[in-house]
């Protein structure tokens, strides 16, 4: 079916090397996901309910005072933003971009302002906040924070991601630890992360996609403190109207929650099966390593470096082919420039990890100097 409907209009076969990115859709949801968002689709329900109801589900399994489901990870930060400054008022909340709010600077990290396909700063504007960048790009300690608060000062945002620079940077513990001298609330957005109660006893709201590391529909979690969740359900019927979630996502991500929380670690199986990738390593100019997730997670990825002097061919100019051919493979191709791409074992399914390296292998010999 999905390969005929991929016929129907016009869509290529996708192999998804490069990890849960948005560009690709995220994540491929189970069967018992979708058989949940079939009757969530399909039968009635009081949505205010479903909201706290599902809620309420939710926090019991993080372990958190209370939860929201949100349509993304990017909507949770601009709500959880506008929570913050309007302090869950009705009147500024409906009013948030048309009266002017003083206490409304949001601080995070220089090297926290990532775009991870639109920039963090972005969705801190959309919530009514105004940033202020703390610390610098190689660099962020506590008294880069503690000396930005001022009494306008609305909340802390600690980014835990891949995307950001990771080295010299305080932990997010410590600048909690800020926060909680300093009264400021502190929020965490951890989109793509694995543990799902690591960061709720040091944050007063922590922000989780529903469709990364959780395989859900597309969807996001807002968990936390439940003074603080409230103020961001006051939001729903202010900018989050125009990002309100469905009922047959919302049973998807209950159902993706509870498959999630007794879910077998696979990090050692995918690890095993990058093996796979080792014959690349007979390509004149490739070599095949594994590395895990730069941001520590239990992902481990095959780092395929090329040296374009013996395999007449880059790293960057690899990834681009890869992503033109009848079949779109997509690789993770953050390292390019410094002459390597990853193979994300994930999403990878059937056959999907012999095309890739029959694949590489075919643009290194067409390629390599002397043939």
């Amino acid at each position: 079916m999905t390969i005929s409907l991929n016929a129907k209009y016009g869509l290529k076969r996708v192999i998804n090397a490069s990890g849960r990115m948005s560009i690709l859709g995220v994540s491929a949801p189970t069967d018992s996901v979708m058989d949940a968002m079939k009757h969530g689709g399909q039968n009635y329900v009081e949505i205010a309910d479903l909201v706290d109801k599902s809620g309420e589900h939710i926090a019991g399994l993080v372990k958190s005072e209370a939860a929201v489901v949100v349509n993304s990870a990017s909507s949770g930060i601009a709500l959880s933003v506008a929570a913050m400054i309007t302090e869950g008022n009705s009147r500024r909340s409906l009013r948030l971009h048309q009266d002017p709010i003083e206490k409304n600077e949001i601080i995070m990290l220089k090297g926290h302002n990532v775009n991870y396909g639109v920039p963090v700063e972005t969705m801190i504007y959309l919530g009514g906040g105004k940033l202020v960048e703390v610390g610098y790009a190689n660099e962020g300690k506590a008294i880069h924070i503690e000396d930005a608060i001022t009494e306008r000062t609305a909340a802390i945002i600690y980014v835990k991601s891949h995307h950001c620079v990771q080295k010299n940077m305080l932990s997010e513990v410590e600048a909690w630890q800020v926060a909680q001298k300093r009264n400021i609330p502190f929020i965490i957005d951890a989109a793509a992360e694995e543990d799902l109660q690591r960061y709720i006893h040091c944050s007063d709201l922590v922000i989780y996609s529903g469709s990364k590391a959780i395989e859900g529909p597309t969807t996001g979690l807002v968990c936390g403190k439940r003074k603080y969740v409230d103020w961001v359900k006051v939001q729903l019927h202010g900018i989050g109207r125009s990002m309100k979630v469905g009922k047959e996502a919302i049973f998807g991500l209950l159902q993706a929650m509870d498959e999630y929380m007794v879910k077998e670690d696979r990090s050692r199986q995918e690890k095993e099966r990058l093996q796979q990738l080792m014959p690349l390593n007979e390509c004149n100019g490739v070599q095949v390593s594994i590395v895990q997730d730069e941001a520590g997670r239990p992902i481990f990825r095959g780092r395929i470096s090329i040296d374009p002097k013996l395999a007449g061919i880059t790293a960057e100019q690899t990834a681009a082919a890869l992503q033109q051919g009848d079949i779109a493979i997509y690789t993770r191709d953050y390292g390019v420039k410094q002459g390597f791409f990853d193979i994300d074992p994930r999403s990878l399914r059937g056959d999907d990890i012999a095309i890739i390296a029959a694949k590489i292998t075919e643009l290194v010999g067409e390629n390599e100097w002397g043939t």
